[in-house]
């Protein structure tokens, strides 16, 4: 953290630095797989928790993340070049930029704007349109739902920006900096060895994971046994990988200067670790009280989009995941979905946090309105 505050004081690079990272990961990853071996109902409850995690969401969060750093992998467009030539369209590009599935086009758009070469509209734009990478475990379990939030992030951050444009100015809060943005030069982490290992648990998880949609069911003592050390395994070495990774969370799937397979190795067990953490805060609430959320949420029902917009002005992915998480698994509606989707900012406002405070502040609050008009607007019309 030294590092980054020195380049930030310096005003010639920012480095997304990791020190003091690893040990609050390594508590956190800790704390998960200390749980996972305790004994009695309550251990049974969170290795469940955790099989159920892996197979029912983590690998086909994976295979998602192999289709899509695939693509982002093959292509060579620059997309800086792209902003200076297409400055009548900023503010829609920038909103599109930030739908995009995962940080990495928003965090570009907020760069960009760090280094003044677009508007506050811009920035407004890209981070109402962001759902960071909550948008992979959307996706591979509801395409339909995650294309759903795909376009209104495009249409809710558009009309967004411009209005804000508008109503301020192309050079309200402009930057003027000559700032360089990189990444801290680590291509290979101590994680990395255990990528083949994580592949070769990942195959037979994603099977098994199909086999579990389409609920398909085997009377078969080897089968129940194969299922569940590949579903244990695969959760726990998710976990550890995750926690034991240098790499901040965004950089791990938005540094092209990586590997591909690392890329999509190090954002799945990201996102597995957010997965199992929504799914044990469920089970553990549900073990020491015996409430039922469903009903529970049901009762304050009203609330419950204005909450989930809340939990969207924390920074960073792991809250928001844990809301989709709570989601899909039927807790909250769709509309509380939409409302944090819209106001979630990803990983790509610790950058302008870091570096331009004020903007970074104002955007968000900026984002609370649309999310709080859309997602009660679905609400009242469709739930």
């Amino acid at each position: 953290m030294n590092a980054l505050i020195n380049a930030i004081n310096s005003k010639k690079k920012l480095i997304f630095a990791n020190e003091g990272r690893l040990l609050k990961k390594s508590f956190f990853g800790l704390l998960i797989l200390a749980l996972a071996f305790q004994g009695g109902d309550f251990g049974n409850i969170i290795r469940s928790s955790m099989i159920d995690a892996y197979v029912q969401v983590s690998v086909f969060v994976g295979f998602t993340l192999f289709v899509f750093i695939g693509l982002d992998s093959l292509t060579k467009f620059d997309v800086k070049l792209f902003l200076t030539k297409t400055e009548k369209i900023h503010v829609p590009l920038a909103a599109f930029l930030g739908a995009i599935p995962g940080c990495g086009g928003a965090i570009i758009v907020v760069t960009q704007y760090i280094q003044g070469r677009i508007s506050f509209g811009s920035l407004v734009a890209v981070l109402t349109a962001t759902m960071g990478d909550a948008a992979f475990l959307i996706l591979a379990m509801e395409p339909s739902t995650g294309l759903l939030i795909f376009g209104l992030g495009i249409i809710v951050g558009s009309i967004s920006g411009i209005c804000v444009d508008l109503l301020h100015g192309k050079s309200f809060m402009q930057q003027k900096s000559n700032i360089k943005i990189e990444y801290e030069k680590i291509k290979k982490t101590f994680v990395s060895n255990f990528n083949i290992f994580w592949i070769l648990i990942f195959i037979p998880g994603f099977i098994l994971g199909i086999l579990t949609a389409f609920q398909a069911e085997f009377d078969s003592k080897i089968y129940n046994s194969f299922f569940v050390l590949t579903a244990s395994a695969g959760a726990i070495l998710s976990i550890f990988m995750w926690s034991l990774n240098p790499l901040s969370d965004f950089q791990c799937s938005t540094d092209k200067s990586r590997g591909y397979l690392s890329r999509v190795v190090d954002t799945t067990n990201f996102v597995t670790t957010w997965v199992i953490s929504g799914f044990l805060i469920f089970e553990i609430f549900m073990y020491f009280t015996n409430i039922d959320l469903k009903i529970f949420f049901d009762l304050w029902l009203p609330l419950v989009p204005l909450v989930a917009i809340l939990f969207g002005f924390l920074p960073g992915c792991g809250p928001q995941v844990v809301v989709a998480t709570f989601y899909l698994n039927g807790y909250i509606p769709l509309s509380a979905e939409i409302g944090n989707a819209i106001s979630n900012d990803g990983d790509a406002l610790f950058p302008a946090i870091a570096l331009a405070p004020k903007a970074a502040v104002l955007a968000t609050l900026y984002s609370a309105i649309p999310a709080i008009i859309v997602a009660y607007s679905y609400f009242y019309i469709f739930e």
